[in-house]
């Protein structure tokens, strides 16, 4: 057992040995949201709650295949996510061998996951999710900042099922106050009751992503929308090996209206990699959240959260690969050349969202990183800018369908962009050279339920710019998405 685990597996046992308190209670219903707190829970709770009469047929329509218990202290459930999405042919001056395709293509991701929890306590729960994924992006998921179908970050490595998530949730009660409203079960947090003031700690192996710049409107790529850059902030390197997960220790403080976490994770041994590096020493990722959720306008829900974050890892650097090959000492810019244990990258990140009317909602992100080391573990993106807009179909009687449009403009630094134009490849990019421009995404997709647990969707997406390249595209991505919840 390596180190890491070693660490992860004393704060279990800490976690579960110091805080050991009555059995849990019934559980509430279930549902398909997996938010990090209570106030995210009562937002995705809101957004189900259409303003559909009886006549709407689908107001009432059972939204998993089978049924879920609402007093057993054992959850199981899963889901299944399959997305074709092909390209027509697109104008290129150039092309690299990290490029998007210019030649028509088409790809199909699958992605099964099983969800199983149980609650040891009223306020221990643990957790255990297995996922099966393959296939694989179109253009073997490069060429672009803002790739089309996030599902293609699990998918490449192979094709055995694999654990995705084995953790551990202990809430610590700071006040005798409950909070119950809009509360349901979900797979990520069990107990239909939680002190309104507590720390929560989360111990060992999930997606940082599953906690952290997290958005009812623009953060669920199976029910809503494809894009990398849209349901994450692509400017946000965290933390993840290559499927997106990561070992990580989190501590949450939870107070009403306000909650801030901040989360230690082990990175990957190499830029986009499967093995993560278990020395904390060298190699880690400190990650800060303050989440400030109300009803600030017209007594319509919304939040702002505010991220900040700190990798450690064997890092190349943008300047001084291109130093070596400006002074000729390798044939192109070489970022895997000047790596060095310790390097940092930092940035910074802002994510809104605000109900408008029922069922309606808007959602922004902006994300900063400082950019001068390589881009590691999600996306080449130093500088993201996103808006867009949601709805829920009760306002045209569909009260399970949704819809949504998003817009986002992707940048890279000078050093960074420099580096690709001189012939430089990152993991993601790399035409072989660049007539650098902002990379421009729109999506809009629409979702559709068609009975108990099953829906389709149609998903459009339109790229200026592909990869940060104004001699490459624009190009057209449509895609369809089946998705079964069980």
């Amino acid at each position: 057992m390596t180190p890491s685990r070693w660490r992860l597996v004393f704060i279990f046992g800490a976690c579960w040995m110091t805080w050991c308190p009555a059995p849990a209670q019934a559980q509430s219903s279930p549902n398909d949201s997996s938010p990090s707190s209570v106030a995210q829970s009562s937002l995705q709770s809101a957004l189900r709650q259409t303003n559909s009469s009886s006549a709407d047929p689908d107001s009432s329509a059972p939204l998993t295949l089978l049924p879920h218990s609402a007093t057993s202290r054992f959850w199981i459930s899963g889901q299944a996510n399959i997305v074709l999405q092909w390209h027509p042919s697109f104008p290129a001056a150039y092309s690299g061998p990290n490029s998007l395709r210019p030649q028509a293509e088409s790809a199909v991701t699958r992605v099964f996951t099983l969800y199983t929890g149980y609650e040891l306590t009223r306020n221990t729960e643990i957790y255990l999710d297995v996922e099966d994924s393959g296939g694989n992006g179109i253009s073997n998921t490069l060429g672009l900042a803002g790739f089309t179908d996030l599902d293609a970050v699990r998918v490449g490595v192979n094709e055995k099922p694999y654990l995705a998530r084995a953790m551990i949730r202990q809430v610590i009660p700071l006040s005798a106050r409950m909070q119950s409203e809009g509360r349901e079960a979900t797979s990520f947090t069990l107990a239909d009751r939680v002190p309104v003031r507590r720390i929560e700690i989360r111990a060992g192996k999930f997606s940082l992503v599953d906690f952290f710049d997290t958005n009812t409107y623009g953060g669920d790529s199976h029910l809503q929308f494809l894009n990398w850059a849209v349901d994450n902030d692509a400017a946000y390197d965290y933390a993840a090996n290559t499927r997106g997960y990561t070992d990580a220790a989190m501590v949450e403080f939870d107070d009403g209206g306000f909650s801030a976490r901040f989360a230690e994770a082990l990175m990957p041994k190499v830029a986009n990699g499967i093995h993560l590096d278990a020395d904390l020493a060298r190699a880690r990722a400190e990650n800060w959240e303050v989440d400030f959720t109300g009803k600030a306008l017209r007594g319509r829900p919304g939040a702002v959260r505010l991220l900040a974050y700190l990798n450690h890892a064997d890092m190349g650097n943008y300047e001084q690969a291109i130093s070596e090959y400006l002074h000729g000492q390798t044939p192109t810019p070489e970022i895997i050349a000047t790596r060095r244990q310790g390097r940092r990258k930092y940035g910074f990140g802002l994510n809104f969202e605000q109900e408008l009317p029922d069922d309606v909602g808007v959602f922004g992100r902006l994300g900063w990183s400082d950019g001068r080391n390589e881009s590691f573990a999600y996306t080449e993106c130093d500088r993201t800018a996103e808006i867009g807009g949601f709805a829920m179909g009760g306002r045209w009687r569909r009260a399970n369908d949704r819809a949504g449009l998003a817009f986002v403009a992707n940048g890279l630094t000078a050093a960074h962009r420099e580096y690709l134009a001189l012939g430089g490849l990152g993991f993601q990019l790399g035409d072989g050279g660049l007539d650098y421009g902002l990379e421009k995404i729109v999506e809009a997709f629409y979702t559709f339920h068609l009975w108990s647990g099953f829906y389709a969707s149609a998903d459009l997406q339109h790229i200026n710019n592909p990869g940060y390249n104004m001699a490459r595209g624009p190009v057209f991505v449509p895609g369809l998405r089946l998705h079964v919840d069980f």
